[in-house]
């Protein structure tokens, strides 16, 4: 994993663009990005895929794997925090002096000259932007965006708008999304999370005071979350919209139903009531909603025509998604990866399976981040009725010694319902066989579990 340099200065023109890495949700938006404005673009990543092909279709050049001759002779690189040190094109762009920028520092320049709205967080953040987005397109507006998973109704994860606002998920993980210039920031929560980089919950905290003290205009800011709440309560001088549950929220959620397939609410606004209903499942989502809702009105859009125009947002992209249905069995995917989003994500699952029984075949994803939380894993999967866990999904990290997905299974107090499967041509049919008629299979995990889908179906098949 390389580090980040932020000390470098932005390009006037980033000319023709190279993307190592260019086929992960927040690079290929931005490649679109880059596209839409006319720039050639080129790039490399270690295996085809959707974002590739939609890409290459716009006009990018893309190989696949890594190597040096890929290149090529662009003005500028830019690259992600995964990326290995010693990827060959990586090191060919150093020593030829070829300006290598992080994911931000490109969104950054995208960014100059609008109004920013920076969506952050532990968890929420796609759908959030998601709903922000579409509320902004539904009430007569042209935002600009780049979102880290595809807003269904729009087919993308990116777009570039011709109105003044501009629309992101900004990533905590790494620190980057301290470096933009933001108008407005909305933070979902707080929870605790990539401590691998951060070392400690008060350092992860603190850098969303600084990212919510950069906000030129307001911060909308959850008060249900703890994390949230120590955030705001060191926040100084800044103007406040806080949303949730609790009785002294700014935008107050009540009467939530997520009984059903589609959750319920009423938001309470400056003395008025207003009601809704989501196209989407989930506890999680009415408070998601609440978050948008929160950054509109404080943009002064009308509070009742908001929440309509959030009411409408449709989904993202590996969240809750449904995939197809065998034999009586729907199998949906889902991108929930730490324990706080797992929970919330079964919890919607359950009142959409009924009486069905609900199967998560879930692949965890970073050793740090297993190691850390695995009994914490254990107790939200614990949720489903049967539970199918992979091995760990690496990612940006090496190895360690003696963490694999065992440690999550071990930890289930019923091992009845448990099987931990390390070998991935294995799960499909293991998973297939706990399924009936009437069940729920969902994978879930932020690595690359989704890609196992059609083997499911086809075993489900089978």
């Amino acid at each position: 994993m390389i580090k980040p340099d932020f000390s470098q200065a932005l390009p006037a023109d980033f000319g023709k663009v190279h993307f190592i890495g260019i086929g992960g949700s927040g690079m290929s938006g931005i490649a679109r990005m880059f596209l839409a404005l006319g720039h050639k673009v080129t790039g490399s990543d270690v295996r085809d895929s959707d974002n590739v092909g939609a890409l290459r279709d716009l006009g990018a050049e893309i190989f696949i794997g890594h190597n040096a001759s890929h290149l090529g002779n662009p003005d500028t690189v830019v690259v992600t925090s995964a990326l290995w040190p010693t990827n060959p094109e990586y090191v060919l762009a150093k020593e030829r002096g070829i300006p290598v920028l992080h994911r931000s520092m490109a969104l950054e320049y995208l960014t100059r000259n609008k109004t920013l709205i920076a969506i952050a967080g532990a968890h929420g953040k796609t759908t959030s932007t998601g709903m922000v987005v579409t509320a902004l397109k539904v009430l007569g507006q042209d935002p600009s965006f780049v979102n880290g998973g595809v807003i269904e109704a729009y087919q993308a994860s990116s777009g570039w708008g011709e109105s003044k606002y501009f629309v992101i998920e900004a990533d905590e993980s790494d620190g980057s999304f301290l470096h933009y210039d933001t108008a407005v920031a909305l933070i979902t929560n707080v929870d605790a999370d990539h401590l691998d980089h951060y070392g400690s919950l008060e350092a992860f905290e603190g850098e969303f005071v600084k990212f919510a003290q950069k906000a030129s205009g307001f911060v909308a800011i959850c008060s249900d979350d703890p994390g949230a709440v120590r955030v705001a309560n060191r926040m100084q001088g800044k103007q406040i919209i806080s949303f949730g549950t609790a009785a002294d929220s700014t935008v107050r959620l009540t009467k939530i139903d997520a009984t059903g397939a589609r959750v319920s609410f009423d938001l309470i606004f400056e003395g008025k009531t207003y009601s809704a209903e989501l196209l989407i499942p989930g506890e999680h989502n009415a408070i998601n909603a609440s978050g948008a809702f929160a950054v509109l009105v404080g943009l002064g859009f009308d509070p009742a025509a908001s929440l309509a125009a959030i009411a409408s947002f449709s989904g993202t992209g590996r969240r809750f998604e449904l995939h197809g249905e065998v034999r009586g069995v729907r199998v949906y995917d889902d991108f929930a990866h730490h324990p706080t989003e797992v929970t919330a994500a079964l919890k919607a699952a359950k009142a959409v399976a009924g009486a069905g029984k609900l199967i998560t075949v879930f692949q965890p994803h970073l050793y740090s981040r297993t190691r850390l939380m695995h009994k914490e894993f254990a107790d939200a999967l614990d949720a489903s009725d049967q539970v199918v866990v992979l091995d760990i999904y690496a990612a940006r990290e090496d190895p360690e010694p003696g963490v694999t997905g065992a440690l999550i299974s071990d930890d289930f107090v019923d091992q009845h319902k448990v099987h931990y499967v390390p070998n991935w041509d294995d799960v499909p049919a293991v998973a297939a066989k706990l399924a009936g008629n009437g069940d729920f299979i969902i994978t879930m995990g932020c690595g690359d579990i989704y890609r196992m889908v059609p083997q499911l179906l086809s075993a489900l098949e089978d």
